[in-house]
């Protein structure tokens, strides 16, 4: 028998918990690394090992990467996660950063002498923890061999390329879809309060016709909420997506006119102090 592969997740948000959770219960030896002593609390009592700082990356066979941001990316890699991780192991990057930021990580990680593979991924929180998410994966054939078990636990996969940045591209095409449907929701309820209208019948009177959206069925009840909905899927990850995608859409020459009013509308929801809330309380922003 086989030793069990040891994955060091970095990043315990409101997927990267139940993705570390899955991988330990497919038998993973799985350490999670979390800077928010609350989330590592959380971590803890659903039976984690955790830690503040990567150190398990020394000795992991794959590095899972769930955090938010390019920006915390760049952090790690300045900070000496390669150079330390195993020669062969895996950074396997999850986060959303787009295709050329993919690409770059992979140059620099491979000349440390660490495999990489992009798997952006959607699915949400519920897919997560039942290992049903869609993986957006690319990379080159033989760096996905080793970690083929890690994927099947998480979901299923999509291949998109053999390089890299492939990955990230097609969840540019998921994300674009996502952000302007989420705001397509959140506007047709504030229209529906406008008209004097009971939000929630209205909501009632659309979900199924021909206007109907696995978006608006999902946010659409937490929209209803109000303030009183719970933080299911972060707004800051839209705030981010939408510009994100808004910038490579314009650099590959499309006049992405949706995506661009999309981020408007989730950079109003921040400047209004709801980036720490659930996604669909972009609503609010329509006030």
């Amino acid at each position: 028998m086989s030793d069990p592969i040891r994955c060091t997740v970095i990043g315990l948000g409101a997927t990267g918990l139940p993705i570390a959770l899955r991988l330990a219960d497919s038998g993973c030896v799985v350490t999670g690394v979390e800077i928010s002593a609350d989330r590592r609390r959380a971590a803890a009592d659903a039976g984690l090992a955790v830690e503040e700082r990567p150190e398990s990356a020394t000795h992991a066979d794959v590095v899972l990467l769930q955090v938010t941001t390019p920006e915390q990316v760049d952090r790690l890699l300045a900070d000496g996660l390669t150079s330390g991780m195993p020669r062969g192991s895996v950074l396997l990057l999850m986060s959303t950063v787009g295709p050329e930021a993919a690409r770059a990580y992979a140059t620099a990680v491979r000349g440390e002498g660490v495999r990489f593979v992009d798997v952006p991924f959607t699915g949400g929180v519920d897919r997560a923890r039942a290992g049903e998410l869609n993986l957006f994966v690319s990379g080159d054939p033989a760096d996905l061999a080793p970690i083929r078990s890690v994927l099947t636990a998480l979901g299923t996969r999509i291949e998109c390329g053999d390089e890299p940045g492939d990955g990230q591209s097609y969840k540019m095409v998921n994300q674009l879809l996502t952000s302007v449907h989420i705001c397509a929701a959140a506007e047709a309820l504030a229209l529906a309060d406008r008209l004097g209208l009971d939000p929630a019948k209205a909501f009632e009177a659309v979900a199924s016709g021909a206007g109907r959206s696995w978006l608006l069925s999902d946010r659409g009840p937490r929209m209803l909420l109000g303030e009183d909905a719970p933080n299911v899927s972060s707004l800051a990850i839209f705030i981010k997506d939408s510009a994100l995608v808004a910038d490579v859409a314009a650099r590959a020459g499309l006049d992405a006119r949706l995506i661009r009013a999309a981020a408007e509308m989730y950079a109003r929801a921040a400047d209004l102090g709801l980036a720490d809330g659930d996604d669909s309380q972009v609503i609010r922003a329509y006030d």
